[in-house]
């Protein structure tokens, strides 16, 4: 009984998610809107008509059992590196990754790029296969990531953005509106340097949030913006090969 609750429930946030209503269902299974409450109140739905109201979801009542699984699995946090290394040793399908993480639609890459559907039908299967999304009826894209989802530390990813970093990053003269450049150089002590960093890993995660917020604004909207903050141990004399007496 208590995974017939389960499966109900996930139908009808999928009928919601579909903007489906009882009057739908009603017309779809030849009842009254009155018979289909009672139906989910009690729980009295024969697999016919279950079989019915997911085709008028467009799937099967196995992607319901599916959707309702995935519902109680723990997001994933991080990739493992052999997971990282498929992603980076294909940049189509690297980028593809990016778009998704960022909430990207089918439709919306697509629509920019010089994709044809079963080719990013074919990416979105392979994320799927890592867990990051849950390929859905329809083409739909369920991310599966943790909101602190973040990639390996020297992993193939972070390795693959910084050799892109250091040759095409830089390539520009940062006066567009939409970038900025800021270069200090100071001397720290250790404390203050540990606390700069936390102001770092808060500045990081107020980039997150907002990115969040604009997902549901449409593409066009929105720009792909890389924000790149760095802290480390680095002298002027690191620049003019000047050499430090012992």
């Amino acid at each position: 009984m208590p995974q017939t609750t389960e499966l109900l429930t996930t139908l009808k946030k999928l009928l919601k998610r579909h903007n489906k209503t009882y009057v739908d269902v009603a017309t779809c299974l030849e009842l009254s809107e009155a018979s289909v409450k009672r139906l989910f109140s009690e729980q009295n739905l024969s697999l016919q008509r279950l079989d019915a109201i997911c085709a008028l979801l467009g799937m099967e009542i196995s992607d319901l059992v599916h959707e309702m699984h995935s519902e109680h699995a723990k997001p994933i946090s991080e990739l493992s590196h052999a997971q990282e290394k498929e992603i980076a040793d294909d940049l189509f399908l690297m980028m593809v990754t990016v778009c998704v993480l960022n909430r990207w639609s089918l439709q919306d890459i697509t629509s920019r790029y010089h994709f044809s559907e079963t080719q990013i039908i074919r990416y979105l299967a392979h994320l799927d296969r890592l867990n990051i999304i849950e390929l859905q009826a329809g083409n739909r894209i369920k991310l599966l990531v943790a909101p602190n989802f973040k990639w390996r530390d020297d992993g193939p990813i972070m390795q693959l953005f910084r050799a892109k970093i250091e040759t095409e990053y830089f390539r520009t003269t940062f006066t567009k509106e939409s970038e900025k450049l800021i270069v200090l150089n100071g001397m720290l002590s250790d404390a203050s340097n540990a606390l700069f960093q936390r102001k770092m890993a808060q500045l990081a995660k107020d980039f997150d949030t907002l990115s969040k917020d604009d997902a549901s604004l449409p593409i066009g909207e929105r720009k792909g913006s890389t924000l790149l903050v760095a802290i480390r141990d680095w002298d002027y004399e690191r620049l003019f090969g000047a050499q430090r007496r012992v």
